[in-house]
């Protein structure tokens, strides 16, 4: 097997965070809408998946044009008010950007860029690359480098929901990514080797997550606040001995709605209020790490 079961064990590294902070924090943002399977795009079906069917398939034949609404609005609506909570308390933030839904949006690739929040690539569109064959997966990551409409190229990578088994040895072939959050294994970045050369990889998580919206767990926006909440101060104790980072994924058609953006809002001021806490862009992160942390030599 070429699974890690140990990783940092008993003993990991205090990571040093700036400001001797006792625990970084990144919010991320997927930026998903329009890139969609969709029947107008040339797919099979549209995709109904993390909407407010709550995962059951409505069975609709054809364009599900509600489905479709249903995504529209976190482009539309659901996008803009989580940049203005972000912004009020001039807070930084991670994308998780699809290609294809930032080229069909200039209006938010530009207020991204303007708010100086960093893009993660989030593949050409939102399918499934664990499902694609290695050509066409090769195919899609080049298209995905977004530099075309953000002016610069992503130096981070994630696939939706996870990655398939040629997916990182292609992020390290394709030579232009910093790092890669297709884990969901740590609480810390970590090196690993791909055909004998260090890569980066600074994990992601599907608990602190928004999605469990769309899965029927959580129902109000106190939900999610209490989980989140729960989940940093958890944090925040160990971070006295054991700094470590929280991840906390975010959907603009999922938690742009009203009375879940109101657990979001609760939660960035309940944040707020503590000290030693760095909240930052995965990015930020990376760099940090491959600065204090260098790759181990073979």
């Amino acid at each position: 097997m070429d699974r890690d079961l140990i990783g940092y064990g008993a003993n990991p590294p205090n990571p040093n965070w700036p400001g001797a902070a006792r625990l970084a924090v990144n919010f991320v943002l997927n930026f998903e809408e329009g890139s969609e399977p969709s029947i107008g795009d040339g797919d099979p079906a549209s995709e109904w998946g993390l909407t407010e069917y709550l995962g059951a398939n409505p069975g609709v034949q054809g364009r599900d044009l509600a489905a479709e609404g249903m995504f529209q609005y976190g482009s539309r609506v659901g996008f803009w008010r989580v940049m203005r909570l972000f912004a009020e308390r001039s807070l930084p933030m991670t994308i998780f950007g699809c290609a294809l839904a930032l080229e069909r949006n200039p209006p938010a690739a530009a207020a991204i860029k303007a708010a100086g929040h960093d893009i993660c690539c989030h593949g050409w569109r939102w399918e499934k690359h664990f499902e694609l064959d290695e050509a066409t997966e090769r195919s899609r990551i080049a298209r995905a480098s977004i530099q075309t409409t953000m002016g610069e190229r992503p130096l981070g990578w994630y696939c939706r929901s996870g990655p398939g088994v040629n997916t990182r040895r292609l992020i390290v072939e394709e030579a232009g990514f910093l790092y890669d959050s297709d884990a969901y294994d740590d609480e810390l970045p970590y090196w690993t080797r791909v055909e004998g050369k260090p890569h980066l990889v600074v994990p992601y998580t599907m608990s602190t997550n928004d999605s469990k919206f769309g899965r029927g767990v959580f129902a109000t926006g106190d939900d999610f606040f209490h989980y989140c909440r729960d989940a940093f101060d958890f944090l925040y104790r160990e971070g006295a001995s054991q700094p470590k980072m929280l991840s906390i994924g975010l959907h603009m058609r999922i938690i742009g709605h009203p009375a879940r953006a109101a657990g979001l809002q609760r939660l960035l001021d309940h944040i707020g209020r503590y000290s030693g806490v760095w909240v930052t862009r995965r990015l930020d992160i990376a760099r940090h790490w491959t600065t204090n942390f260098p790759a181990p030599r073979a």
